[in-house]
Formats: structure tokens, C-alpha cells, sequence
């Protein structure tokens, strides 16, 4: 008899477990942990220190090979690739089969997308102008799919599946948009050669992927691969976006194949691991001073401000020239998802330390993104919660 209990509470355990890594909401709720977990550690006296220089502790070999040298740096340009490579596939996906390939879906979320790239970024560009701080213009800009949809979905079945369609493609367009701000403003000096080593590299691969379908084709999709990364690289475009590229090589049927893969490496190993290295935030009265200055209040302004001011603008156009159809009701839950897409997290605190060298402007950055996206969560959470509830009631 206590054999099968113990058997059975093993198998609820499982269960339990089997349905974290499924929710939408957990990859949010980890996220948020090890960013709580990485700012105690940070500022705990004793160990502070200590956490914080482990992540940019310097492996020599490696930076004698000119490559990512210290474990931030591994995480950022190595580990984000396999990110990105994630978020590649699911654009493709939308693209081929998904949302995006249906022509008139795509109109509201990609406008809206868009428009909540631009308008975020006029306001921090404004605010920032001729100060130090103005390469940071792309910060506000991006938005956190895991997060936002999280968020949304503690909601329930209160929200229509169509604003989470809405929100999810538009996420997805958002990092899109993100993923080419980075290639193209944040990279470094560009090398034609190693340029022309990554267009080699692609064309191969592309070769590859077609003509090997064997455990040989993985091995040399593997080589393929990682020898694209380092041209890229090499080549002043960001790393990362090597991911992307060979996302787009995929062809469909292999696609769920990688997807199912590298979900849970990416989503419970990566991404924490991002969190954790990128949130070693040292809070002091000199930091929490910084808040202050127009750096912060361009992210804050631009995220909580600009994200649903972009956002609304496209479905107010769109929706006077009659290419959409809204009732009252709809534009006050558009609104409410438009502030949800102020999260910015992830992409926000990436861009921080691409845009800045200066390891207290990147912190300032990085706090300024974390109070805003906490403040985006809980207005915007607040704000569906009550327009669902009064929805309701008004149908009794």
C-alpha cells in the first residue's frame, strides 16, 4: 500500500511538473523568479560581489580566440542565438500556416506592431536627443511575448481568444522588428569578408538542409551552423541573428521537429539564465538617483506611454478607413492589451547592453525596463480585469 502512494504521488508530481513546462504562464513566472532571485543575490553584501563578478568572470582560451570570453557574453552571443532561432521559427510558422498567412489577420496586429516600434522610439529619440543616452532609442521598442501573454492569459477565458491572437502577433511581429534593429543598428563595424564568409555559410546550408536528410545532414547542418554564427559574428552584424537566418532555411516539417527540441532548453534553461546574468543589478542610492535622468524617462515614457499610444493610433486608422470593424467595447480591451505590450523585459534589457558600454548606464537601463514592465503588468492586468468584469456585467 505505501508503494502506490508513493508511486502515485511520483506520478502527480510528474503531472504537475508536465503542466508547468506547458503553461503559458510558466516561462513568465520563472522569468520573474530568477530576475527577484539575481537582484537579491546582487545585493546582498557578503555574496554580492561575488555573484555579480561570476558572470563576468573572463575564461581565458577563448578570448585569446577572440571569442565570447566571459559567461555573460557567452550568454548573450551564443546562448540568445538558440533564442533567436526560436523566435525565427515561430515567425516562419506564423508565416507559411499561422496568423500571418491569412492577409486580412495580419493587417490589425502587424500595423499595430509596427506603429508600437515607431511611436516609442520618436518619444525616447525626443527625450534623449543630443544627450549621451540617445543610441538607446531602440529600447522601449520591443515587447515580452512571455510575459505579455502570461500576463493575459491569468485572465482566463474572460478574454477573447481573438485580442490573444491579437497580442501573440503582434508579439511575434514586434520581435521581428527587434531582431532587425539589432542586425542592423547594433552590430559593429562591418567586415565585408566574414560578410561574405556568413552569405557562404547560408547558401550551404540551405544546400544541406535540402539534400541531407539523414543523422549526417544534422551534423553538418550543426557545422553549418555554428560556422555561420562565427562569420556573423566576425562580420559587425549581431551574432544572434544567425539564429534567425537559419530558422528561415527550415523548411516547414522541420520546424515543430526543432521547435519541440529546443522548447524547453530555451524557455527553462536559456532565458533564465538570461534573466539571472543580465539582472545582477547593484541598487544603491547612486542608481536609484539615475532613475531620474531623461535616459529612464524616455524608457518609462516610450514603454508605458508609447507602446499603447503606437498601438492604438494603427487601429484608430484602420479603423476609420473601414479596413476593421470595432464596437466600444473592443477599443477599451485594445487599450488594455496595448499597456500589456509595454512589457518590455527580454528584448528591453538586451538592447540595454548593446546600446551602452558603460556598465552603470547599462544598469540604469536595465532597472528603468523592470520598474516599467512591472508597472505595464499590474496597470494593464488591472485595467482587462475591470473592462471583462464590467463586459460582463453589462451581457447579465
Amino acid at each position: 500500500m505505501p508503494s502506490e502512494l508513493i508511486r502515485n504521488s511520483k506520478k502527480r508530481r510528474k503531472f504537475t511538473l508536465i503542466n508547468f513546462i506547458h503553461d503559458s504562464r510558466s516561462v513568465g513566472i520563472l522569468l520573474l523568479f530568477s530576475t527577484i532571485l539575481s537582484l537579491i543575490f546582487t545585493n546582498i553584501p557578503t555574496i554580492g560581489n561575488i555573484y555579480h563578478n561570476f558572470w563576468e568572470a573572463e575564461i581565458p582560451l577563448l578570448d585569446s580566440l577572440n571569442l565570447p570570453h566571459t559567461f555573460l557574453h557567452i550568454i548573450n552571443d551564443v546562448l540568445m542565438a538558440i533564442f533567436f532561432f526560436q523566435v525565427g521559427m515561430e515567425i516562419k510558422h506564423e508565416t507559411i500556416s499561422g496568423e500571418f498567412s491569412i492577409r486580412r489577420r495580419m493587417i490589425l496586429p502587424v500595423a499595430a506592431a509596427i506603429c508600437g516600434v515607431i511611436v516609442p522610439a520618436i518619444i525616447y529619440s525626443a527625450i534623449n536627443a543630443g544627450t549621451p543616452f540617445q543610441k538607446g532609442w531602440a529600447i522601449p521598442t520591443a515587447t515580452d511575448i512571455a510575459f505579455s501573454l502570461g500576463i493575459l492569459s491569468l485572465l482566463g477565458n474572460a478574454v477573447p481568444h481573438s485580442l490573444k491572437i491579437f497580442l501573440t502577433t503582434l508579439a511575434i511581429t514586434d520581435d521581428l522588428c527587434a531582431i532587425l534593429i539589432i542586425a542592423l543598428f547594433y552590430g559593429s563595424q562591418i567586415s565585408l569578408i566574414w560578410l561574405a564568409g556568413a552569405a557562404i555559410c547560408t547558401i550551404a546550408l540551405f544546400y544541406i538542409i535540402r539534400k541531407f536528410k539523414s543523422s549526417t545532414g544534422r551534423i553538418l547542418t550543426a557545422v553549418g551552423a555554428i560556422a555561420l554564427w562565427l562569420c556573423l559574428y566576425r562580420s559587425g552584424i549581431h551574432a544572434t541573428f544567425a539564429g534567425v537566418i537559419l530558422a528561415m532555411l527550415l523548411p516547414e516539417r522541420k520546424i515543430h521537429i526543432y521547435g519541440k527540441k529546443i522548447h524547453i532548453p530555451v524557455n527553462f534553461i536559456i532565458l533564465p539564465l538570461f534573466a539571472l546574468a543580465n539582472t545582477s543589478i547593484l541598487i544603491s542610492a547612486a542608481s536609484m538617483g539615475h532613475l531620474i535622468s531623461t535616459l529612464s524617462l524616455g524608457i518609462f515614457l516610450g514603454l508605458f506611454l508609447g507602446k499603447p499610444t503606437g498601438i492604438m493610433l494603427a487601429v484608430f486608422f484602420l479603423s476609420k478607413s473601414k479596413i476593421i470593424k470595432l464596437n466600444s467595447s473592443d477599443w477599451v480591451q485594445f487599450i488594455g492589451v496595448g499597456i500589456l505590450a509595454g512589457i518590455g523585459f527580454t528584448m528591453s534589457i538586451f538592447v540595454s547592453t548593446l546600446a551602452f558600454a558603460d556598465k552603470n548606464i547599462q544598469d540604469t537601463a536595465k532597472l528603468a525596463v523592470l520598474i516599467t514592465s512591472g508597472f505595464s503588468m499590474i496597470v494593464g492586468y488591472l485595467w482587462l480585469k475591470i473592462v471583462t468584469r464590467s463586459k460582463k456585467l453589462e451581457q447579465k
